[in-house]
């Protein structure tokens, strides 16, 4: 694992990645588990070096999903789209960009942000270069998870700002919910990650147990992602978003019991003393509350309902 644990080597280290990969296979294209396992290693490696680098991603996906300009390869991308009162961000008629956006991840570090906007009629995407917002000084970020990537609230004040597409185009179209697999993708890295380092401490007794247990919620999450990578690359024209759904949600519960697993299998020594397993066990609790939890299985649920045969094979 590499040393990413500042700031500002966490970006060094992101736009190295840039140089070396200025993209990645967009979803739908042939490719989706290529693109997945990229997010994957990178969630093995560090979890904050991953969610720099999916939304780096994943912007260029949205910015020709949408036929919009993608910026050069060497600018960095975030997408903002954190909603909840502290968002006040609007677009004024003279076309300008005005307002708060509160969860804005890397606000100091990148070099423009694909920014949502919310108003009665509906949603728009915007993109807006860094020299055009402020970050709010003084905000505190308390956090051990994700510490190394600080999610500020950002202030536009008359920004400058092309919009990407036409009104609900950002939520409509169907790689939004093919990103959301991306995102499960980032955590199940870490969860192998995870599993990696039980391994070799894990060879027989109850421990060996453990990492059975480990092999049983992460094989099926393996096999989940690759058959919904099959299946966007087969028809990327739809959505999938009950197949989305339902791999973020399995996912989930898989990386949250392998956390667990974790640390019976090596009790609190790693926790305490190896720096990288630290950070990864605390960094993977935060990321996983980007899941929408018992809501997902919520929805799930209702569509169950709703239909007959569904689980026939």
């Amino acid at each position: 694992m590499q040393d990413v644990t500042s700031s500002s080597s966490l970006f060094n280290r992101a736009r190295q990645v840039l140089v070396q990969q200025p993209a990645l296979p967009l979803p739908g294209g042939g490719q989706t588990l290529q693109r997945w396992q990229a997010l994957a290693a990178w969630g093995a490696e560090d979890l904050c070096l991953a969610k720099v680098l999916e939304a780096h991603y994943d912007a260029q996906a949205i910015a020709a999903e949408l036929r919009a300009p993608i910026p050069a390869e060497d600018t960095l991308l975030a997408v903002w789209a954190a909603e909840g009162p502290a968002n006040t961000v609007r677009i004024d008629a003279g076309g300008g960009l005005y307002g708060d956006k509160p969860w804005c991840s890397g606000s100091a570090w990148v070099d423009a942000a694909l920014v949502t906007v919310r108003n009665p009629q509906g949603v728009w995407l915007c993109q807006v270069a860094a020299e055009h917002w402020h970050t709010l000084a003084g905000e505190p970020w308390p956090a051990v998870g994700m510490a190394a990537i600080p999610s500020t609230t950002v202030r536009f004040d008359g920004a400058p700002m092309v919009i990407l597409g036409a009104r609900d185009d950002y939520l409509q179209r169907p790689g939004f919910w093919h990103g959301g697999a991306g995102i499960a993708a980032v955590w199940f890295g870490a969860a192998a990650a995870l599993a990696e380092r039980m391994r070799p401490a894990c060879t027989e007794g109850n421990r060996a147990r453990l990492l059975g247990e480990v092999d049983l919620a992460l094989g099926p999450a393996a096999a989940l992602l690759r058959e919904l990578a099959a299946h966007i690359d087969a028809a990327p024209e739809l959505a999938h978003r009950e197949d989305v759904v339902r791999v973020r949600c399995v996912v989930e519960r898989a990386a949250t019991r392998v956390l667990d697993l974790a640390g019976r299998a090596l009790g609190p020594g790693p926790m305490c003393l190896e720096d990288a397993h630290a950070r990864r066990c605390a960094d993977l609790t935060v990321f996983l509350r980007q899941s929408h939890a018992d809501r997902d299985w919520e929805w799930l649920g209702e569509q169950r309902a709703a239909q007959e045969a569904t689980w026939a094979l």
